[in-house]
């Protein structure tokens, strides 16, 4: 018998508890239990959020959520920035030219994130721009985007300011009514500590004049169908309300721990881990690491895949690796959620094991003593 411990940037791990959670008798949504369920989940969402807006809850993806928030708030007679390093910004990318939406390409290369300088240099040359998207945790390369200086560089300009928050909320600091951010939409199966199948957006009151202005070319993920039903704490189609129930016994908890205790211990154990991937001499790819997930270059010498094989054939590690053109020089390492230092400390020993059953070089012990020492200053 194995424990596989899901070190993937999502899904990430379920607690047992959670399980349970879900494993209630199946009720019909249409009741006022499950909108008493739905109601509490939107106030813990607001407290995650840090927004006073009303959360809606999607069952689908991130990337139902993320495209219903596009249709609505990047109108056909406007521009949309959309800045990609990664293979989710190259998403929002896609779903704008799939829709025929005009926008304008912000590309820059995979490990770098985007700053506010850079956003407003891109708008003060392009002109018509009325929203713009990018990723604040890009999870395919691990890289992090201030989210705080673009959102405010979008208010300064008076442009909208949609967040793939996916790989961040939750995990990491993410402030959406003290920052200024106008969408902002996350996934049940990162930060939520849950199986994939509830894609969450908030929306400001700036979002919702734009998305009433026109009639988004959507019908199940029409925001205006989502929001009338909120009114009466129901949603306007079949929820996964299994799901919810879930949902809302996570989100308890991370009320419970205090969201800034949450944020903390992310970025403990992305130092911690960081700090390890260089005691064993290996380096972390992106230029702009985010604390919610790591992604470690593979060294020379190393086969990427019978790396991440044996890790989760040996050990029960299974880790993700890259996408694009990165696929194959990188694994990724998740610090979100239902995920501590002992589980990660575990993870190290099995990086170690079997890199050294590939011949690669380093100093017994190396990485994990190196992990243990950052857990142990901190407290």
């Amino acid at each position: 018998m194995q424990k596989i411990r899901l070190f993937t940037p999502g899904p990430t791990m379920v607690s047992p508890e959670a399980m349970l959670a879900m494993a209630q008798p199946l009720d019909h949504h249409r009741t006022s239990g499950f909108r008493d369920t739905l109601k509490d989940c939107v106030e813990l969402l607001r407290y995650v959020y840090r927004t006073e807006a009303t959360p809606m809850v999607v069952t689908g993806s991130g990337t139902a959520a993320m495209e219903a928030a596009m249709l609505g708030c990047c109108k056909p007679d406007g521009k949309t920035l959309v800045c990609h390093a990664g293979k989710f910004g190259e998403r929002w990318r896609d779903i704008l030219v799939r829709f025929n939406l005009p926008h304008v390409d912000y590309e820059k290369e995979y490990g770098q994130g985007f700053s506010a300088e850079e956003i407003a240099n891109k708008l003060k040359e392009s002109s018509g721009i009325t929203a713009v998207i990018f990723v604040h945790s890009e999870t395919s390369t691990a890289t992090v985007s201030d989210a705080q200086g673009i959102a405010k560089v979008c208010r300064d300009n008076n442009v909208l300011c949609l967040v793939d928050g996916i790989t961040s909320i939750g995990a990491i600091p993410f402030k959406m009514d003290e920052w200024g951010i106008d969408v902002g939409v996350t996934g049940s199966q990162k930060a939520m500590m849950l199986p994939p199948g509830l894609g969450i957006v908030a929306l400001s009151d700036r979002a919702w004049e734009t998305i009433d202005s026109h009639q988004a070319p959507a019908y199940y993920n029409d925001l205006k169908a989502y929001r009338k039903s909120m009114d009466k704490w129901d949603t306007p189609y079949t929820p996964n309300n299994q799901m919810v129930g879930g949902l809302k016994y996570t989100l308890t908890q991370i009320k419970e721990t205090g969201i800034d205790n949450i944020w903390a211990n992310t970025a403990l154990m992305a130092k911690a881990t960081r700090a390890a991937v260089e005691a064993l001499g290996l380096k972390v790819f992106s230029d702009a690491p985010v604390d919610s997930v790591t992604a470690v270059c593979v060294p020379d010498g190393v086969d990427e895949a019978q790396w991440r094989k044996d890790l989760r054939g040996m050990y029960g590690i299974h880790c993700a690796g890259g996408q694009g053109h990165i696929k194959g020089k990188i694994i990724r390492l998740n610090h979100m959620g239902y995920v501590d230092a002992v589980d990660t400390v575990g993870a190290i020993a099995a990086l170690e094991w079997t890199l050294a059953k590939q011949g690669y070089k380093f100093e017994a012990g190396a990485g994990t003593g190196a992990f243990g020492k950052v857990i142990q200053a901190a407290t």
